[in-house]
């Protein structure tokens, strides 16, 4: 193997690749720990109600059950942070799927043997489960997720509005959408005799977990421990604890022995998260020439009666287009649902299908080409804050990505292209994403034969993370990649923030190039002669990444797609996508690409084939699996590219970069919904556009 120096942004080939594909990588589920019990949680069966009893006589006289959990005798646990930790401590049922009772036996098909062998019985209520424009329960909270609030209005929108001489009013429906990592949420954990916790958690932050059970079970955060070495993907769904890291916990404490519990793939869909449906109306005026005059988005979403969660869908329109008058809107209403969380690019996701849907429908009333209308209301501050972008070329996305899809050679009007039985069609929508980061601590250490050790509670989800960050110390410590270890997925290592918000590399990458820095300093004082322990260093970013910057900072992007739509079948196919982004410096092209493509298949499936359909009747999602949640497959993904701009920002962090992991996702359904309009002539504003809603409208 030959040892270069390094160059920040070359396609590293991630260092567990290999763990991975042969199995060596273990997962939360794989411990096999000596002694070790199997958990099968048991969702109820009522959409709203009381436990009133759970008969376990049966259950516990199955060869291998050890016990049976429920609210009269699990372990009681203090209050939790998020109300959806608190399992087994009453009677009550917030909604179908709340986990009511565990079984706990030798093996796990013993486990869920005994599941099946309780008798349950309930005092239900009535339920409401279905979100209406009109549903009498809506109002209108301070905050969305993430804090921003729900209200923000610029000028005299409706003056505005009504004076436009073009306007575009369309409404928006999505439903419920799933995470669906591949590796399903699991734990295991074990009590030491000294009373200390040990958990294996699938989470996309340690330190999150580790606090969170700490208060949980009463104890300091010095006592527990949390390992995520390996996680098989999350999207939001694994970003704070889940039920079943509690359920593991509490079982452990009262066998006394370690207790594995990975959840049943047909019950994440109601406790694990996802991301809420949504209407939203789009209100756009503009002049004659696509100049906007005013922009208006509201929201209706829906949390549960457990907490409540606000997709913040509309937020993004305050960032995108600039007009003088301006009007988002979130209004939200509890019912009887699981909980809705994080899902890629929360809120941005969402909201951008629509506002960049609305933006060709403006491009069609006015007959200015959809890439044109973009660059012209392009702005050159946040239209919101009034700040200066750090960086912004979205301009530079929309026009490298035209002249690379070909899509000035296109004809601009819809339903003109045929192959025989086939409509083609192209779109295009823009895309953006915040620059999150937050504090994290490193410490990098230099051993006396050369090498390098850095330590940092990141977390690997699958995006490559121990790769960049080694590449991130090698620039600094100027040594080749191949001489640094990161040891990372582990509560007891410095504490970091988690694997969200597109902001894990900046955060950890921060704290590790701070380490590095401070390192190359105190080895130039050893005078290159090192004690035999070697030398270590520590690192916190509180102070730098607490400060408010003065420049709005966004990463930016645009889509373009091409599909086939079988007038026969209603059947949509993409035939080719181009995605260009402008994501400040790209840290490794690799692994760069490979989230980029990601988030892009995500929207195809969302534009697509993704839907969880909620059962009026029963309470819960009628997609519970793999086999009726579509998930796009290999043959749905093809022709398929990311580019990016180079971008320098000095104004982000000290390696210039921005947050990658979502920004694929936002726009792709729009460009996708675009050109299927583009190819038939119809607009359709619900999706997923699926044979059955597309078929009725074609010739």
């Amino acid at each position: 193997m030959s040892h270069t120096l390094p160059s920040l942004g070359a396609p590293v080939v991630r260092r567990e690749g290999r763990d991975k594909v042969t199995g060596a990588a273990r997962y939360a589920a794989e411990r096999h720990l000596p002694g070790c019990l199997y958990a099968w949680p048991v969702p109820a069966t009522v959409p709203r109600g009381r436990v009133t009893a759970v008969r376990t006589v049966d259950a516990l006289a199955l060869p291998g059950v050890h016990c049976v959990l429920t609210h009269e005798n699990a372990p009681r646990t203090q209050e939790p942070d998020d109300p959806i930790l608190a399992v087994l401590q009453n009677d009550r049922v917030p909604h179908r799927g709340w986990h009511i009772a565990l079984v706990v036996a030798d093996t796990l098909e013993s486990a869920r043997a005994g599941a099946g062998a309780l008798h349950i019985t309930y005092e239900t209520e009535p339920h409401d489960v279905v979100l209406s424009e009109d549903h009498p329960g809506l109002y209108t909270p301070q905050n969305a997720n993430g804090g921003y609030p729900a209200v923000s209005e610029r000028g005299d929108f409706d003056r505005a509005f009504a004076d436009a001489p073009v306007r575009v009013d369309a409404t928006y429906t999505l439903g419920a959408l799933h995470n669906h990592p591949m590796e399903p949420h699991a734990t295991t954990a074990h009590w030491a005799p000294d009373g200390h916790l040990t958990v294996y958690d699938s989470s996309q932050g340690a330190t999150a977990v580790r606090d969170s059970l700490a208060a949980l079970f009463g104890l300091p955060p010095g006592q527990v421990s949390v390992v995520s070495e390996h996680v098989g993907g999350g999207f939001g769904s694994k970003g704070t604890p889940r039920p079943q890291t509690v359920l593991a916990a509490m079982a452990a404490l009262h066998t006394g022995r370690p207790v594995e519990l990975a959840l049943p793939r047909r019950q994440m869909a109601a406790v694990v998260g996802h991301r809420a449906p949504t209407v939203q109306r789009v209100r756009l005026g503009a002049e004659p020439d696509g100049t906007l005059t005013s922009v208006a988005q509201e929201v209706i979403t829906q949390t549960s009666t457990v907490k409540e969660f606000v997709e913040q869908a509309a937020v993004p329109a305050r960032v995108m287009y600039g007009s003088p008058h301006s009007r988002t809107v979130h209004r939200v209403t509890a019912l009887d649902v699981p909980s809705p969380s994080w899902m890629r690019a929360p809120g941005e996701a969402p909201g951008m299908y629509a506002l960049e849907s609305a933006l060709d429908e403006l491009a069609a009333e006015t007959g200015i080409d959809p890439v044109e209308l973009r660059l012209r209301n392009d702005p050159a501050a946040e239209p919101e804050s009034g700040k200066p972008f750090s960086s912004r070329n979205l301009a530079a996305c929309l026009r490298e990505g035209a002249a690379r899809f070909g899509w000035h050679d296109r004809d601009p009007r819809p339903a003109q292209r045929r192959e025989g039985p086939l409509l083609i069609g192209t779109g295009v929508a823009a895309a953006t994403y915040p620059v999150y980061v937050s504090a994290s601590h490193a410490s990098a250490h230099a051993a006396p034969d050369g090498s390098y050790r850095i330590a940092v509670n990141a977390t690997d989800i699958g995006t490559g993370a121990r790769t960049v960050l080694a590449q991130i110390a090698a620039e600094v410590l100027r040594t080749p990649v191949e001489n640094v270890t990161v040891d990372i997925g582990d509560s007891d290592l410095p504490d970091a923030p988690l694997a969200g918000g597109s902001s894990g590399t900046a955060s950890w990458g921060w704290s590790v190039h701070k380490a590095a820095t401070a390192l190359v300093e105190r080895l130039g004082e050893h005078g290159g002669v090192l004690p035999d322990g070697g030398v270590t260093v520590t690192a916190d970013t509180t102070e730098e990444t607490a400060a408010e910057s003065d420049y709005a900072r966004h990463a930016f992007g645009a889509h373009f797609a091409e599909v086939a739509v079988d007038t026969r079948t209603g059947e949509v196919r993409m035939r080719r996508m181009l995605g260009v982004f402008a994501a400040g410096r790209i840290l490794n092209s690799r692994t760069a690409r490979s989230q980029f493509i990601g988030g892009m298949t995500m929207g195809l499936g969302m534009a697509l084939t993704e839907s969880s359909t909620m059962d009026p009747v029963f309470g819960d999602f009628a997609e519970s699996d793999l086999a009726s949640y579509h998930v796009p497959a290999c043959a749905d993904v093809t022709g398929i590219e990311a580019h990016w701009i180079d971008e320098h920002d000095p104004h982000l962090n000290p390696m210039g970069s921005k947050g990658i992991g979502e920004i694929g996702i936002v726009g792709a359904a729009a460009a996708v919904g675009n050109a299927v309009r583009h190819a038939t002539g119809v607009r359709l504003r619900t999706l997923p556009l699926t044979p059955d809603r597309l078929l009725p409208h074609l010739p």
